[in-house]
């Protein structure tokens, strides 16, 4: 076994004992539980995100309605142009 496995390991080991006894200090007994509460965790965090995706497209679409005139599903947006009618008598 070479040093640097011998060290890598040691790291390794070093890192879990530390996680487990930072989980045994928050979690003491209820260790069970701890695995619905991390999924509890990342399904709000999934919610979370997908509701800022939903609200930027939602913005993203918005703005550039307004900006460039144009729906991005649909044909363009048109402007009502009033042009002064010019009869040939004024001329």
């Amino acid at each position: 076994m070479g040093a640097q496995e011998y060290d890598s390991q040691l790291l390794e080991s070093v890192s879990v004992r530390r996680r487990r006894i930072r989980d045994a200090f928050l979690f003491g007994s209820e260790r069970a539980r701890r695995s619905l509460d991390e999924r509890m965790g990342k399904v709000f965090a999934g919610i979370v995100i997908a509701a800022v995706l939903c609200a930027g497209c939602v913005g993203w679409s918005f703005i550039s309605e307004r900006l460039i005139g144009k729906s991005p599903y649909g044909p363009s947006v048109q402007q009502p142009t009033t042009s002064p009618s010019v009869s040939p008598s004024t001329r």
